[in-house]
């Protein structure tokens, strides 16, 4: 597996990918001593297109990633991502109400524990969940750092619609 390092505005994500897609996204520590969890040869910048679209979602030009992905999970964990990539951009929905979508009202903790263990986060934005009385609840990368992506989206979420509705007219 091929990996990179993206820099963002809280510090660099590691990206790892094969030839099929992009399987893996990581916080890399804050003394930048993390060593990659994969296996692999290091680029300067990740396949894919992965490193522009990172820049393009973190200046607040891009919304919906469009990469090839490849998570690997169980298949509870695979709808729960799916649905995570339905949320919209700049909204949050509490694990309860995820675990609704899905059809299973009951398994709010089954969903944080998929949230948990995303391979992707950012681009499978599991940062957009929060606990039903609207409070963070946790974050692999922090809860500084959802904070950040949340309050991020929340600044050009409008920007990025009014955007939008004026170049889907023709």
């Amino acid at each position: 597996m091929d990996y990179a390092f993206v820099p963002t505005p809280v510090g660099d994500l590691g990206v790892a990918w094969s030839a099929a897609g992009v399987e893996r996204l990581w916080f890399v520590d804050a003394d930048g001593a993390a060593a990659p969890p994969v296996d692999g040869t290091r680029h300067e910048r990740p396949g894919f297109g992965a490193g522009d679209q990172l820049a393009g979602y973190f200046a607040g030009t891009l919304c919906d990633f469009d990469l090839p992905l490849l998570p690997r999970g169980t298949p509870f964990q695979l709808k729960v991502w799916e649905a995570l990539q339905r949320l919209p951009y700049g909204t949050t929905a509490s694990y309860g109400e995820l675990a609704a979508t899905l059809g299973q009202p009951g398994a709010s903790r089954a969903v944080g524990g998929a949230n948990h263990n995303n391979p992707l986060p950012v681009v499978i934005p599991c940062h957009r969940v929060v606990a039903a009385d609207g409070s963070l609840g946790g974050y692999a990368g922090g809860v500084c750092f959802k904070r950040f992506l949340l309050d991020h989206e929340l600044r050009y979420s409008f920007h990025l619609a009014d955007h939008s509705a004026r170049h889907s007219h023709g």
